[in-house]
């Protein structure tokens, strides 16, 4: 039974192996052969597929000659190809499963690029081409232009100003590939700096009619213009500038337009001091006097809302009485935006009070900004002792009268640091003689006005706040460096003298009195609901004294 099987095969094995074996189509079985009918599938060793597509214009006319690229997976090497008469192009055996990407070109157009994926199933039996079509691929003419006039904040022509603008799409292509379809887009860049009239010009881009007709008036041109720094400090003067322009209004508006670009930090608002170490100057101000402290030999800094034009700022400083003009110096720096004042060395001194006049434009708007302000010298964390330095008395008149104390005229007392009363209008400090007012022979006991008396009554001290110098001369009176702005601070304050025995009593001579008590203890003891403090924030209840009393003249006619 065996060997009759055998016999069987043989001829047809023989007849597989002779010239007429033909198999055209790659199927794996000889051409005319019906059996065996159980072989459904063969695949070939290498299965591969075929990647092809149309490039038209935006017309939708096919464009010849335009070159094609097709790089397959991480391949360095693409291989080239051209579109023919009617815009086609193919590329056959790509092998399947491959990543490809195509590379769209030609003169005078936009260069377009798309992805996709040749199937797995490319080859397989039965026949099967496998084919990605890309198309229609459209490609718009690079022969448009966009012209813009850029404008600073001044109102003058932008120079050297670095943009970029982006036209999408410039090109879209549809991915066919197998159940997968995907529309795929392009954009043209292009980059330009204006010239010394502002004008920036784009070229070689897309017209506007072709971008707003082909993608049925969605496509646009978006514009990024860079931030500008002329002077070359790293800071802008002018900010950057983005914005969005459809094609479509391109077409009925024109391709030229104005751009007033921004300052560089835009507020819409005033110009301000944002911060400083003298909180008078700021915006939101504040006078107390820590929130107004500059230690000696420490400049005055300030930080403004947006930049100050160069050679603007201007600054004078002056001393509590607005007598005296102090020397500083000023400097810009960060485009602008800060500002250092620094005083003469010596200038400030530890509890004195000063007041400082400030004067800038703003580089945004050109608006004036005008503030005069106070501070005080000192380490904030380091009060200092408050003591009396002097006691001076103002002639009323000139000679004969001259350097007597009498009645009306006022004693003068000057402190070492600046002081305030908390509660005006409650009552004052009271002032004691050294001196034997009333002739009785003691200083003291039932005499008002002297040290130790029993009611411990003296004279009321005021605070005399300068706002201009001391009057010498009253047909040319002294006039202040510049209006100043009172603090409710002062070293200088007074009383005035009446003498105990009345008017007609002969005056003091100033010589004999050999010194003052400002009763600052006596305030609670007498049921007075006032206290003063110094530019530190803290009180002052123990008495102060002063030894000797000045004359200052009367003014000269």
């Amino acid at each position: 039974m065996k060997k009759h099987l055998v016999m069987a095969v043989v001829p047809f094995l023989a007849l597989g192996c002779g010239d007429d074996f033909k198999d055209e189509n790659g199927d794996g079985i000889a051409d005319g052969v019906r059996e065996p009918d159980n072989v459904t599938v063969v695949t070939p060793a290498t299965p591969k597929g075929t990647v092809s597509g149309q490039v038209l214009g935006t017309d939708l006319k096919p464009l010849a000659d335009a070159s094609v690229e097709i790089t397959i997976g991480s391949s360095d090497e693409p291989l080239a190809g051209t579109t023919d008469a009617k815009g086609n192009f193919e590329f056959k055996g790509v092998p399947a499963g491959s990543q490809v990407l195509l590379t769209f070109s030609k003169t005078g157009y936009a260069t377009l690029r798309a992805t996709s994926e040749v199937p797995s199933s490319a080859g397989n039996v039965p026949i099967n081409n496998a084919n990605v079509s890309f198309g229609p691929v459209t490609l718009t003419r690079l022969d448009g232009s966009l012209r813009f006039l850029l404008v600073t904040p001044q109102g003058r022509p932008a120079a050297n100003v670095r943009a970029t603008l982006e036209a999408s799409p410039a090109g879209t292509v549809v991915l066919s590939n197998g159940d997968n379809t995907t529309g795929v887009v392009s954009t043209v860049v292009v980059e330009a700096t204006s010239d010394e009239q502002g004008v920036l010009l784009f070229q070689n881009i897309p017209t506007a009619q072709e971008l707003a007709r082909f993608t049925n008036q969605t496509g646009q041109y978006r514009l990024w213009v860079a931030p500008t720094d002329s002077n070359g400090d790293g800071v802008p003067e002018i900010n950057g500038y983005v914005d969005t322009y459809s094609a479509a209004s391109v077409v009925s508006v024109g391709t030229t337009r104005i751009l007033n670009l921004p300052a560089s930090r835009p507020t819409g608002s005033a110009l301000v001091v944002e911060s400083s170490n003298v909180a008078m100057l700021r915006g939101a101000s504040s006078s107390q006097p820590l929130h107004n402290m500059v230690r000696p030999g420490e400049p005055i800094y300030l930080y403004f809302n947006q930049p100050v034009q160069q050679g603007s700022l201007l600054a004078r400083l002056t001393d509590e009485y607005a007598k005296e003009a102090l020397p500083v110096t000023v400097a810009l720096g960060n485009g602008g935006y800060s500002a250092t004042i620094t005083p003469s060395t010596g200038a400030i001194q530890t509890g004195k009070e000063y007041n400082l006049d400030l004067r800038a434009v703003s580089v945004e708007t050109g608006q004036l900004y005008e503030r005069v302000g106070f501070f005080f010298g000192g380490e904030p964390t380091a009060p200092a002792a408050v003591t009396i330095t002097e006691a001076r008395y103002r002639e009323s008149s000139l000679p004969p009268a001259a350097q007597q104390l009498t009645t009306g005229e006022r004693v003068y007392f000057t402190f070492s640091s600046p002081l305030s009363p908390l509660r005006v209008g409650d009552g004052q400090v009271q002032v004691l003689f050294n001196y034997d007012l009333d002739g009785n022979g003691t200083v003291g006991g039932v005499s008002y006005g002297e040290v130790n008396n029993i009611s411990g009554q003296g004279f009321p001290l005021y605070v005399d706040e300068p706002t201009a110098p001391f009057i010498t001369n009253a047909s040319q009176p002294e006039r202040p460096v510049f209006a100043i702005t009172r603090s409710g601070f002062s070293t200088r304050y007074y009383f005035t003298f009446e003498h105990p025995s009345g008017a007609a009593y002969a005056p003091i001579n100033p010589t004999l009195v050999s010194g003052f008590t400002v009763a600052f203890s006596k305030l609670a003891s007498r049921g007075i609901n006032q206290t003063y403090e110094n530019i530190w924030g803290q009180p002052v209840v123990t008495d102060l004294t002063v030894t000797g009393l000045g004359i200052t003249p009367a003014p000269t006619p």
